[in-house]
């Protein structure tokens, strides 16, 4: 499968479909064009037949050598065929590439689906304190007094 960048017509695809990869609308709010428009090089699809099967938009930090993967989605159908890694490591090349040092992501304490892919595919480590269920979290991270599962890897230049 081909690794492209996202256009707006694929970005159009995926809010369309947003249940489809998600199960339910609740991240729609996270989704914005400017995420093809202004951070395209870091805006990636996998398609079948034209049909966007899997997206990631990530983008480089103005502040430090870090590369943020912001949402990365895959329909329900497809999942659990290793897409997700694909493009995990298609944005590792490129965060490389750029002499990216490190690569983020989050997620909530809830979603153990997240926390298992990113720690037991992705190889990345939790940063922050536990909480009352022992969940490594950073609290104020994405939102005042939430709490937020935040991943990090290190990452070699190439």
């Amino acid at each position: 499968m081909t690794i492209e960048h996202c256009t707006i017509e694929d970005f159009n695809q995926i809010i369309k479909d947003i249940i489809d990869f998600w199960g339910s609308d609740r991240l729609l709010h996270l989704h914005h064009p400017y995420l093809v428009y202004e951070f395209g090089n870091t805006a990636f699809v996998i398609r079948d037949n034209g049909l966007v099967i899997a997206y990631m938009f990530g983008f480089f930090s103005q502040t430090d050598s870090v590369g943020y993967v912001h949402l990365i989605g895959v329909r329900e159908r497809y999942q659990k065929q290793g897409l997700g890694k694909l493009l995990y490591d298609n944005f590792i090349q490129v965060s490389k590439s750029r002499g990216i040092k490190k690569i983020k992501a989050i997620t909530s304490p809830t979603n153990n689906k997240s926390i298992e892919f990113h720690q037991n595919k992705m190889g990345m480590t939790l940063i922050g304190s536990p909480n009352q269920d022992g969940i490594t979290v950073v609290r104020g991270y994405s939102a005042l007094s939430q709490e937020t599962v935040v991943f990090e890897k290190l990452i070699q230049r190439t």
